[in-house]
Parts: C-alpha cells; structure tokens; sequence
C-alpha cells in the first residue's frame, strides 16, 4: 500500500530553493488530494534591533509575505488543490516549522527547499531544514531539483 498524506506543509521564504519545494508540494498535493499548508515564518530575532527604531519595517515584513502566500495560494488553487491554507507566524522559523505549525495543522509530510547557507553560516546558525530534520515528528523532504528533477 501506498503512503498517503493527508495534510503537507510547505515553508516559503521567496528564495529559489523554496519555490522549487511549493511547486513539487503543488504536485504532491494532488496527487493524495491533501490539504496544502503554505506557511512563511517572520524570523523575530531579525527585526528586534531594528523594532526600537521603526516598527514598520517588522510590518512590511508581513505585508511582503502575506502577499507572496497568497500568490502562492492563488497558483496552487489554479494547478488543481482543492485545499490551501496561509499561515503566516512570528517566531524562530526553525521551531514553528518542525514542532508548532505541524502540530496545530495536523501535518504529516513537510517539504522544504535545500538550504543556500554556507559552511560559516550553517556553524552560528545551523539551518532550518537539518533542525525540521532532526526534530519533526512527521515525515520530511528536502528539495534540490525542479518539477523535471534537474538540480540548478
């Protein structure tokens, strides 16, 4: 018998590597008639210097990926999922994307685009797909190639 999920997460972040991931989650979710979960984490952490100085950048923050979500939303509505929801959060993406929206959504495959960090960065920072790696308690697939399974 075949694996079927019922509800998949897809974490968008505008990059390249992301895209490539919702596009594959467009086809995923069709193919199990799933509820796609589209979800962009606002990284808090990122703004908390800025926010004592202009809290409209945190706000054009939201603005730009409420905006992106529902474009995304709009595509995957025209490719043929019959269910799309928006989430849209604030917080470390790392533990919203592995433990919080797969909990509340009732996730049970994430799909993430590769990460583009660099060996320095992935030291300090660690990236978001090997943490969602580690700690989901639901099946996880990273994406490195296009809809043709052709890397960059």
């Amino acid at each position: 018998m075949m694996q079927e999920y019922k509800s998949i997460l897809v974490a968008v972040d505008g990059s390249n590597q992301a895209e490539k991931a919702f596009k594959k989650a467009v086809e995923v979710a069709k193919r199990n008639n799933a509820v796609l979960v589209l979800a962009h984490v606002i990284d808090t952490r990122a703004y908390q210097s800025f926010s004592t100085f202009d809290g409209s950048i945190a706000d054009n923050a939201r603005v730009e990926a409420k905006n992106t979500l529902l474009e995304y939303k709009e595509y995957a509505v025209k490719e043929g999922v019959k269910e799309v929801k928006i989430v849209l959060e604030y917080g470390s993406p790392k533990v919203m994307i592995a433990k919080q929206i797969p909990e509340s959504e009732k996730i049970d495959l994430i799909m993430l685009g590769a990460t583009g960090l660099n060996a320095v960065e992935r030291i300090f920072v660690g990236s978001v797909s090997e943490y969602v790696i580690r700690q989901s308690k639901c099946d996880v697939m990273i994406v490195r190639t296009d809809l043709d399974n052709k890397p960059e």
